[in-house]
């Protein structure tokens, strides 16, 4: 299922370069969290991964290369985590509510960034939301801002 991901990534990342990122820290939680939302419905598409590399670049103020090595070991993160809960508990300890917030808008993004929402998309988003202490009605303004922008921007 990751399987065009992953190798996206080892094209790009080397498997000799040593890991950049803390595995408590919040960017490699946040990342693989967006990661587990663009892999739910499947293989994530190309306007997915373009999506989340811009994310990281432009939310953590990463260059391209650091972008790619954080997204490289959050895939591996997300890959042997049994439960969002190992993410989401370093996002509590880690980040205030508003990096919160904006950690959920950044998965409403992905989620729209193919055009479409599946229903496993939004139960993770919720079931993120609710681990990460955001209230439901904050995550549905999220989503309907999110989605007005989306339709709003076809490209």
């Amino acid at each position: 299922m990751l399987e065009g991901l992953r190798q996206f990534i080892a094209d790009v990342v080397s498997p000799q370069q040593t890991p950049a990122f803390d595995d408590n820290g919040y960017q490699l939680a946040a990342t693989a969290l967006l990661i587990h939302v663009i892999s739910l419905d499947g293989e994530p598409s190309a306007a997915e991964r373009r999506k989340l590399h811009s994310l990281i670049e432009l939310r953590f103020g990463l260059d391209p290369g650091s972008a790619d090595r954080l997204i490289a070991q959050a895939m591996l993160a997300e890959g042997e985590a049994v439960d969002l809960y190992r993410f989401t508990s370093v996002l509590m300890r880690e980040v205030d509510e508003a990096g919160r917030l904006r950690i959920v808008e950044m998965m409403w993004q992905l989620v729209y960034a193919d055009g479409k929402v599946t229903e496993f998309e939004d139960n993770v988003v919720w079931r993120a939301s609710e681990l990460l202490g955001i209230s439901a009605r904050d995550r549905v303004d999220l989503k309907h801002r999110v989605a007005g922008r989306s339709a709003s921007d076809p490209g």
